[in-house]
C-alpha cells in the first residue's frame, strides 16, 4: 500500500484513470479509447495524464489487466463457498465465468473478442492475471485426477513427442502431475467454456432461438464434464 501522501494521490489518481476508462470501453468501445476524453473526465488537462499513461496502449493494457483481475476475483470468490466436489467446483466456476461476462459485457469482450487494431497486450504484464481462471481450473483438474474421480480414455490418444513436450512444460509451470490425455481434455473444457460464454454474451445463438439460455448453458457445461471424464 502507498505510504506517503503522494504516493496515495498517484495511486488514487491511477484508479480513476483505470474507473475512466472502463466507463468509455462501456460506451463507446476498445478501438475509441482516447487519453484526452479520459483526462476530461477526470478534469485535468490532456497533458496531465501522461504523467500517468503515456499512451492508449498503456491504457489498454490497464484495463485487460483490471479485467483479467476482476473476473479472476468472481471465479476465487465463488470457488471459496463451493463444496469440496471437483465436479461441482467446475459447475461454478463455469457460472461465475459467465456470470461476470454477463454483467460486464464490454469488459469481457476486450478480453476474448475481437482484437483491437494495433494494439498487443505484453505479455509480461497480463500472462499472470490473464491465466488465473485456468489456473484455478488445473488445480481442480489435479485433484479430480488425485481422488480417482476421473475415466481415462481406453485407448490413450497417440500424443505426439513433440506435444507431449509441450504438456510437459504445462506440468512444470502449474505444479501438476496430471496426465497428457487429461491435459488434452483440460485445454478442451478451457476452449469449450470461454466459446460458451461468448456465444451467450456476444448472442452468436439469436434472439428467440433457445427458450432458456440458462438451462443450456448448463446442459452444455454438464456435457463438458462428462468429456472431461468425471464417472456417473
Amino acid at each position: 500500500m502507498p505510504t506517503t501522501p503522494r504516493a496515495r494521490a498517484r495511486a488514487q489518481t491511477m484508479q480513476d484513470i483505470v474507473r475512466i476508462g472502463r466507463e468509455h470501453l462501456a460506451t463507446d468501445g476498445a478501438a475509441a479509447l482516447s487519453l484526452r476524453a479520459v483526462a476530461r473526465d477526470l478534469g485535468v488537462v490532456s497533458s496531465a495524464v501522461y504523467r500517468y499513461v503515456r499512451s492508449r496502449d498503456e491504457l489498454l493494457t490497464l484495463l485487460v489487466i483490471d479485467g483479467y483481475n476482476a473476473l479472476g476475483d468472481a471465479v476465487d470468490a465463488a470457488l471459496a463457498d463451493a463444496p469440496d466436489q471437483p465436479r461441482e467446483q467446475l459447475l461454478v466456476l463455469a457460472r461465475a465465468v459467465r456470470a461476470w461476462a454477463r454483467a460486464e459485457p464490454a469488459r469481457y469482450g476486450l478480453l476474448f473478442g475481437t482484437p483491437v487494431p494495433g494494439y498487443d497486450a505484453p505479455a509480461d504484464q497480463t500472462v499472470v492475471p490473464g491465466t488465473r481462471v485456468i489456473v484455478a481450473m488445473q488445480a481442480i483438474f489435479a485433484r479430480a485426477y488425485e481422488r480417482g474421480l476421473l475415466t481415462a480414455p481406453d485407448p490413450l490418444p497417440e500424443i505426439s513427442a513433440a506435444l507431449s513436450g509441450s504438456f510437459a512444460v504445462l506440468r512444470r509451470e502449474f505444479g501438476h502431475d496430471i496426465p497428457d490425455w487429461l491435459l488434452v481434455r483440460g485445454v478442451t473444457l478451457w476452449i469449450a467454456l470461454f466459446g460458451l460464454v461468448s456465444g451467450d454474451v456476444f448472442d452468436m445463438y439469436g434472439a428467440d432461438t433457445f427458450a432458456d439460455r440458462d438451462e443450456l448453458f448448463e446442459l452444455q457445461v454438464a456435457a463438458q464434464l462428462d468429456m472431461l471424464g468425471f464417472r456417473g
